[in-house]
């Protein structure tokens, strides 16, 4: 993917209170989720995600904040009720690609800001 470049470690990541989550299934990865004054939250999402542009949008907000050589799980400068929005709709366009002609289908244009600085 161009502009994007992501090391995942195929280690468990760190939550909460220094806690480390399991490492994700094969096709998984962990992320950390949480908008200024937040605690964070873990979520693991499908790889698959880095193919949408909405989450393509969210790294490049996180690579922003946080700089491109940040260290540790990647994290989402997003709220987490916003961002589970964000994953609903990735996950209904995932879910009509893959039911149309063989998984052909394209992603749909979203007019979404929640996330994301205007």
């Amino acid at each position: 993917m161009p502009g994007v470049y992501l090391h995942l470690s195929p280690r468990g990541m760190t939550g909460a209170g220094g806690r480390r989550g399991p490492a994700p299934p094969k096709g998984w990865m962990a992320i950390r989720v949480g908008g200024a004054g937040e605690e964070q939250q873990r979520f693991v999402v499908p790889v698959g995600y880095l193919n949408h542009p909405l989450f393509v949008v969210l790294l490049r907000a996180a690579e922003e904040e946080y700089g491109f050589h940040h260290t540790g799980a990647i994290t989402i400068p997003c709220h987490v009720e916003q961002f589970r929005h964000v994953q609903g709709i990735i996950d209904r366009d995932t879910s009509a690609s893959s039911a149309t002609a063989g998984g052909a289908g394209g992603h749909r244009h979203h007019q979404f800001h929640l996330c994301f600085r205007v």
